[in-house]
């Protein structure tokens, strides 16, 4: 399949102006998240569209805002909405956060983040992909995330975010001054028994148990072949399993 798209089953993804392409982490977390619930969900960093046309396909009637800083990055999603059966309940804003703050866009019941995160390796010379995935104050840091979701959620909303578990527990630390704390972790491993590789952890402003569940992508007798969890996780997308 080409680089420049990648086709599910009910949607396609133009991505040749996009930084960052679809990926793995973000097919998990677009299928993962718990959409219980849901009636006005906001998809921070949208890329190409990828989260909120998965939320459109798994809700039918929830309300989805996704916004994002590159601007041609957020005309490629908005196109790829226009292509979409869901057109009608996305929106997509060419903005960051701090700007969309400003506009003070109401409550939301879910927010969906995959934020960057390399915030110790060498910045990519490609801007566009350096901003996608390094964590920056002037882009999408983790207090900005967490400050957002405080301030927009609402009072029994859910915040989901994928980090890996050194940044994840970053993220606890950041999110806690915030009041909002770990209900849900999905520990996803290559395989059964590898050291995880991602959180999907999912923020709630009640403190408590977390609920922990873990997936393997691939299978312990067969690496190239997808587990059985993954495969009944993303059913509903992939062309092929």
């Amino acid at each position: 399949m080409s680089n420049d798209y990648f086709q599910f089953q009910q949607f396609r993804i133009e991505q040749s102006q996009c930084a960052m392409k679809v990926s793995t982490d973000a097919c998990l977390l677009g299928a993962a998240v718990d959409l219980n619930a849901a009636t006005r969900l906001l998809d921070i960093g949208t890329g190409t569209g990828l989260l909120a046309l998965m939320a459109a396909q798994r809700h039918a009637s929830v309300e989805i805002v996704a916004v994002e800083i590159a601007e041609t990055a957020a005309a490629q999603a908005a196109a790829n909405v226009a292509g979409s059966p869901w057109n009608s309940r996305i929106q997509v804003r060419p903005q960051g956060l701090a700007e969309y703050a400003a506009t003070q866009p109401g409550p939301f019941s879910h927010i969906v983040c995959n934020p960057p995160f390399f915030r110790r390796s060498l910045r990519s010379p490609d801007a566009a992909r350096s901003t996608a995935r390094h964590t920056a104050d002037d882009t999408l840091s983790f207090g900005a995330l967490a400050n957002f979701a405080q301030e927009f959620l609402q009072p029994a909303g859910l915040l989901t975010v994928l980090l890996p578990p050194p940044e994840m527990q970053a993220f606890e630390q950041v999110a806690a001054a915030d009041g909002l704390y770990p209900a849900t972790r999905l520990m996803v491993r290559h395989r059964p028994g590898s050291r995880p590789l991602r959180h999907i952890t999912g923020f709630r402003r009640a403190t408590g148990a977390v609920r922990e569940t873990e997936l393997a992508i691939r299978s312990a007798d067969d690496d190239t072949q997808y587990s059985v969890e993954f495969r009944t996780l993303l059913a509903g997308f992939y062309l092929a399993l």
